[in-house]
């Protein structure tokens, strides 16, 4: 089924996103507003009209970016029952838990593992916890006495590709699916009674494995004494390391075993060098070959936030903020793309590409916890043996919908 609307956006956001480019290559590598004629007024006039236009693609690019999350919600709502097994529902068959409903360490504290741990071997139970929900970070101690109870978390990196990758799960161990490598059309006009030309069609089939990451930790039998403080402590931070260390792979996994491939590991991506290019000019040309190579409509970016400090301090040659004054937060958005600010790459190097329709992160399952104090020499020393994993595979579809954009 087609949505008029989302066509629509589709095609002002591509129309503003030229016009804006067109105003940038007039300008040059060093921004210079005098060579721009496309636009009337000092320089003053025409960094305002840029930033004005600018904000327009930013509003154009959610409009599109909300209207794309509503046509896929439709066209999976339409899917036969058995393939939501693979798209998005618990295998089980078990409906998503709403909001308000227990939690990660809600299901910890009333398992029979954490009931057991008095005095004695505890039994181990399994928590199935989809991965996408948002955890924050804490850390245990012991009841609280003349403490305040502030925690002052650990300085680490966030979490922050895993909610731009479509989220599925699976029941294998790989998620194993056809790609059409050979189309040739050769559909032309037909004189009456003459042979009708001959097309190729070719599928190869493809395979990502379910890779495991995992982390385990000892906790003393007196952090688990106290019901509350053992709920936070077990909701937070190691979800959050699995989650981080997760996030991480998606960008950057080298793809051997136990590692994800990650995008930047892909064959077949593309890339484009910034050469003598302002940062600007070189990630639309990236996002203009996933168009033209990859058939695909880029819709995020992903830039090292030392790279998008330097794009967002960019001044024209007399010395004026091209993205705003230093008294305006600026946009988090380029050319119309949501961008996400990410060290889990390396510095110099984005992404753009089409993340909604040509990648994806299948869960075999949620985040596993078990507990024990039955390893090593716990029992006799009053520790416990708290672990957790995740297990899923990353698949990029068409590795051609993405592109690096180096040297910025």
């Amino acid at each position: 089924m087609s949505f008029p609307a989302l066509k629509d956006a589709q095609d002002r956001l591509a129309a503003k996103q030229k016009a804006l480019h067109d105003i940038f290559t007039e300008a040059g590598p060093e921004l210079d507003m005098d060579r721009v004629k496309s636009l009337p007024g000092t320089t003053e006039d025409k960094v305002t009209e840029i930033r004005a236009r600018n904000d327009e693609l930013d509003e154009i690019g959610r409009q599109f970016d909300d209207l794309q999350a509503i046509a896929k919600a439709f066209a999976r709502s339409r899917q036969a029952p058995e393939e939501h097994s693979e798209s998005g529902a618990d295998p089980s068959g078990s409906p998503a838990q709403p909001d308000g409903t227990r939690t990660f360490g809600d299901l910890f504290t009333e398992s029979v593992a954490y009931k057991g741990v008095q005095g004695q071997v505890g039994p181990e139970a399994h928590l199935d916890v989809e991965l996408k929900t948002l955890f924050s970070t804490t850390a245990g101690w012991l009841p609280e006495t003349t403490r305040t109870g502030k925690v002052v978390e650990f300085a680490t990196r966030p979490v922050q590709l895993i909610d731009i990758i479509p989220a599925t799960t699976t029941g294998q161990a790989a998620v194993v699916y056809m790609e059409e490598t050979v189309l040739t059309n050769t559909a032309a006009e037909t004189a009456e009674a003459a042979a009708y030309p001959e097309a190729a069609l070719q599928l190869t089939e493809q395979t990502s494995p379910v890779r495991k990451v995992s982390v385990w930790l000892p906790v003393t039998d007196e952090q688990l004494d106290d019901e509350p403080q053992a709920r936070g402590y077990v909701n937070n931070r190691m979800p959050f390391m699995l989650r981080q260390r997760l996030d991480a792979q998606i960008l950057i996994g080298n793809g051997t075993a136990p590692n994800l491939r990650g995008i930047l590991n892909t064959p077949g991506i593309q890339t484009q060098a910034k050469g003598g290019d302002p940062v600007p000019d070189a990630i639309y040309k990236g996002m203009v070959k996933c168009r033209v190579t990859g058939r695909a409509l880029p819709n995020a970016a992903i830039i090292h936030p030392n790279d998008w400090q330097d794009i967002r301090l960019l001044r024209t040659a007399d010395g004026l903020y091209i993205w705003g004054s230093p008294s305006e937060a600026g946009p988090d958005r380029i050319w119309g793309l949501g961008v996400v600010q990410s060290d889990a790459g390396p510095e110099n190097t984005a992404v753009v590409g089409d993340f909604v329709n040509f990648s994806e992160l299948s869960t075999r399952r949620g985040v596993d916890v078990q507990v024990s104090n039955s390893h090593a020499d716990f029992f006799i020393n009053g520790k416990q043996a708290i672990r957790a994993d995740v297990r899923a595979a990353l698949l990029v579809y068409r590795p051609a919908a993405f592109c690096t954009v180096t040297g910025i």
